[in-house]
């Protein structure tokens, strides 16, 4: 399908309707690597920092790499919302407290939390190394483990967080690691959704095969994943990733907490003949 055959939301060019007007939100991993691509799509990250600021939220960029921070900041700004650049190692607990504090002091405070980090290493079981193993875990799950907990008390009454994790938790593939991590987070979901409760929600977001820059470079290292039977015919988009995201911290979904929602246009449920 072109890009123009797709509705503006899945575009990212639909107007904002004020949906989270006055929230203030953190996004850690709200920068983007481009992995040398001339034209690269966008991210989930740089999206749902992007939206959320057209929706009227001033936005914290959080990232490991302050180029890529600064450059979704500048589209944040552009959008006519505040912005703030955090950078920090999402696995490490002191620039997790570090983090969370200067972003609520840049803004006034925070009402909402994203967590979009993900690597992946090793390939296989035997392919996997302890180093590969634990470095993938303390990236993709010892992170929200310590978002989550720092948000008990850093978050605002009335403030969501939203854990980003992928399809791959429920299917079998190559990176055991990452897979493993991302199961994991619907487990922590579920517990820091009851911790929390009822002063702020938390639910988790699993993407499917999605057009990002990650999602080429994947595809270049395994051309069956473009060949994978999706029932939308087409890859998702960052803007869709993202839109999802901002039903989820926004006030339609005050009644919602503790759930997994799945954005991968009907690929688990696809028949794999």
């Amino acid at each position: 399908m072109a890009a123009d055959d797709l509705v503006q939301e899945s575009r990212g060019e639909a107007p904002g309707r004020g949906r989270l007007e006055g929230r203030r939100i953190l996004v850690v991993g709200g920068g983007q690597e481009d992995y040398g691509l001339d034209d690269p799509p966008i991210g989930n990250g740089r999206a749902m920092s992007i939206l959320f600021a057209r929706e009227g939220a001033a936005v914290a960029v959080a990232d490991i790499k302050r180029d890529s921070a600064e450059a979704t900041a500048q589209r944040v700004r552009a959008e006519g919302a505040a912005a703030a650049v955090v950078v920090a190692d999402a696995s490490d607990e002191a620039a997790v407290a570090d983090m969370f504090a200067r972003a609520r002091e840049t803004l006034g405070g925070l009402d909402a939390l994203v967590l979009n980090v993900g690597i992946g290493a090793g390939l296989g079981l035997r392919g996997t190394s302890v180093e590969d193993w634990d470095r993938v875990l303390a990236v993709n799950l010892r992170s929200h483990f310590l978002g989550c907990r720092e948000a008990l008390d850093a978050l605002d009454d009335g403030g969501a967080v939203l854990l980003m994790g992928s399809v791959a938790s429920r299917e079998v593939m190559p990176l055991p690691s990452y897979a493993a991590s991302k199961a994991a987070l619907e487990a922590l979901c579920r517990q820091a959704a009851v911790e929390a409760a009822p002063r702020l929600r938390v639910n988790l977001l699993l993407p499917g095969l999605i057009d990002t820059s990650l999602g080429r470079m994947a595809s270049r290292l395994s051309p069956a994943r473009e060949r994978v039977k999706i029932p939308a015919g087409r890859q998702g988009t960052g803007w869709e990733v993202a839109y999802a995201a901002l039903y989820l911290l926004g006030p339609e979904s005050a009644y919602v907490t503790g759930q997994t929602l799945i954005v991968d246009g009907g690929l688990t449920v696809a028949p794999r003949a």
